[in-house]
């Protein structure tokens, strides 16, 4: 079986993220975004690669939203209620909360606001959110009798989960957006550690290390200091949900230590919406914020308030969060063509924005510069342009240790920029030895799967591998400490369990798989068993220093006639042997040298059949040894053999 992978958004770019994973026959969409850059069809997913006929129930076993974002959730009301799927959804309690809020106000943005085509309406809304089930962190939920789906919290913001999927005995992890360090109201991600055939994780900053973020806060917040200091107005355009609390905690902290009077105000009644949620889901934020929630809440910001377009060009100092982030419209652009002509003015953009979006190009240009916004309206800009990096996405190294963590058998990177990824796939291949790979949009990727298959176990082979079946063999001879005549004494017992371990599969139609012994297979194939055996008989040379009287016809060929000099000589090439070739287990017993099925005995026979040399071509003493092995063991038989011929073994 297969891991098919199919990227139909968030290949090699930031935007519409939407992953189909076919794993061992079940097909998962993981996320249903939308592009923030595009306006035209490049908008949503080609949802036409996943079924030419239409039917998208039938084709995908479920969808998984990783969390509220748009490029995450954007497509999906379309998705269930104009292009018709009605299969199950699963997305966290917040999501599942914060999701609709998302979806409405960008509806209301892109088609009350700016005159656009309806893509989904509140009602479509209303209705996709009826068909989703909500989970739960680390329930596991089944979708079907095969595929099972667990949730994995993983920061970034609230609600924000990894899924893991499992079918059979293949398994994956899809990150979605996920942050390895906490931030001051959402926790690090965490996941356990699973046997994973494949991790497809985000890369939106493949390259990037980060400094602390302590560093990054001093910096924001000089930033907007010095410019309420000087009467200006800061915008900050940034999303109602998730980056906007973490900044208004920080500021809301800042202004109370500092007793700053400048105001600071939310631009729109959808973040009033979100802050009320987030103190109802105190149990998904970090682990500081739960423990004081006794005592404050860390959302009642004390000096924050709401917003009125009639003061936009009100005079005096004051902060301002517009959505939606990237400035990509709403609001927020509302915002920046007032105040971006003026020095005195601060836009500072706290995360990543989506290349097409004016957030993109004011991070790309040198001011002063100018922005064309469409045919007729451009907007010179004069204000202090100020990025930094306060992303609830993880880094480089962050990425880099989840996949160490987790050290699944590959990785599929998504989410990213083409340059960059290319950079993180080397690293994670060249250090972590895993196979890495970062599609394009519309482009399949496969991978072999992990597959089992549950079969009955014979009696016969549930018997051989289970009873014990005992050998029990003493060693030829074993030294003494002491020296002397009485050099020898009895060697211990040692006991071998040679049972069997091993099965042969059948597989017959129409009936379940069964582990047989090979007694049975054989019997059932009417066959008999055949075993090849080598055989040969080769010298090695030895000296004997004793004091005895030798025949000068048989000095050159001095037959073992003793039983003593037999053991001798085995136990003290047992002995060498296992010096030569330490990795081997060698057992000098029952009058013969053994490793596995190769056996090395002394040879007594004048014309051994399996002698290639006669002991007239040696002018030293020799004692044959004659060796069989099966054919399954013949590397290791020659590597034995070989050595055995090096060898110079002596009586004393």
């Amino acid at each position: 079986m297969a891991i098919e992978c199919l990227v139909l958004g968030a290949g090699q770019e930031v935007g519409k993220s939407c992953v189909v994973v076919t794993i061992n026959g079940k097909r998962i969409m993981f996320d249903c975004g939308m592009h923030m850059g595009h306006l035209d069809h490049n908008r949503y997913p080609d949802f036409s690669l996943i079924s030419k006929s239409g039917d998208f129930s039938n084709a995908l076993s479920c969808i998984i939203i990783t969390h509220f974002h748009l490029d995450h959730i954007g497509a999906l009301p379309y998705f269930t209620e104009v292009c018709g799927y009605r299969g199950p959804i699963y997305m966290t309690y917040p999501t599942k909360a914060l999701g609709p809020l998302m979806l409405e106000d960008y509806r209301k943005v892109m088609v009350d606001r700016r005159g656009e085509e309806e893509q989904f309406s509140s009602q479509h809304i209303a209705d996709c959110m009826k068909k989703v089930t909500a989970v739960d962190l680390k329930q596991t939920i089944q979708v079907d009798k095969d595929l099972q789906i667990r949730a994995y919290y993983a920061g970034h913001v609230i609600g924000a989960a990894m899924f893991y999927a499992k079918v059979g005995d293949a398994a994956i992890v899809y990150t979605g957006d996920y942050n390895m360090t906490p931030d001051r109201h959402l926790g690090a991600a965490q996941i356990d550690r699973l046997p994973l055939d494949l991790v497809i994780t985000e890369s939106t900053y493949a390259t990037t290390f980060r400094d602390s973020k302590y560093a990054k806060e001093r910096e924001f917040l000089k930033a907007v200091h010095n410019c309420v200091a000087g009467g200006g107005k800061v915008l900050i355009p940034t999303f109602a949900l998730g980056r906007a609390q973490e900044l208004c905690m920080l500021l809301d902290d800042y202004w109370k230590r500092m007793n700053i009077k400048a105001p600071i105000y939310f631009s729109a009644g959808l973040t009033i919406q979100a802050n009320m949620y987030y103190k109802m889901l105190i149990n998904w934020t970090s682990q500081k914020v739960k423990e004081a929630y006794a005592t404050h809440n860390a959302f009642d910001f004390k000096n924050v308030c709401n917003f009125d377009r009639s003061i936009i060009n009100a005079p005096g100092p004051c902060v301002l969060f517009a959505t939606p982030g990237m400035i990509s419209g709403g609001f927020s652009l509302e915002v920046f063509k007032q105040w971006a002509p003026y020095e005195a003015n601060l836009i500072t953009l706290p995360g990543y924005c989506v290349a097409g979006t004016i957030g993109h190009k004011l991070m790309s240009a040198k001011t002063p510069t100018t922005i064309r916004l469409d045919e007729g309206t451009q907007v010179d800009v004069r204000c202090q342009i100020h990025q930094l990096s306060f992303s609830p996405h993880t880094d480089a190294k962050g990425i880099m240790d989840l996949i160490k963590f987790l050290s699944p058998k590959n990785v599929i990177l998504v989410h990213g920029e083409k340059p960059k990824m290319a950079v993180l796939k080397e690293r994670v291949q060249s250090e972590l030895k895993i196979e890495c790979f970062f599609p394009a949009n519309n482009e399949t990727v496969r991978l072999p799967s992990s597959h089992s298959i549950k079969a009955l176990a014979t009696d016969e082979f549930l018997k051989s591998s289970l009873n014990p079946n005992f050998k029990f063999l003493r060693p030829s001879i074993v030294e003494n400490s002491s020296p002397g005549a009485g050099d020898m004494r009895t060697p211990p017992l040692q006991v071998f369990d040679d049972r069997i371990a091993e099965a042969v599969l059948l597989m017959q139609k129409n009936e379940y798989p069964k582990a047989v012994h090979q007694k049975e297979l054989e019997k059932l194939l009417s066959e008999q068993s055949h075993s090849v055996t080598f055989s040969h008989c080769f010298p090695v040379v030895y000296n004997d220093s004793r004091n005895r009287t030798e025949d000068s016809a048989s000095s050159n060929n001095t037959k073992m006639t003793s039983d003593l000099d037999e053991r001798l000589l085995l136990h003290q090439l047992s002995a060498l042997l296992s010096d030569k070739c330490n990795n081997l287990t060698i057992q000098a017993c029952e009058g013969k040298v053994q490793v596995e099925s190769f056996t090395a005995s002394v040879c007594s026979r004048d014309n051994c059949p399996h002698r290639t040399t006669s002991t007239s071509s040696y002018e030293t003493k020799v004692v044959y040894f004659c060796c069989n092995w099966s054919a399954s063991d013949d590397e290791i038989a020659w590597k034995i053999i070989l050595t055995m011929k090096d060898l110079s073994l002596c009586i004393s």
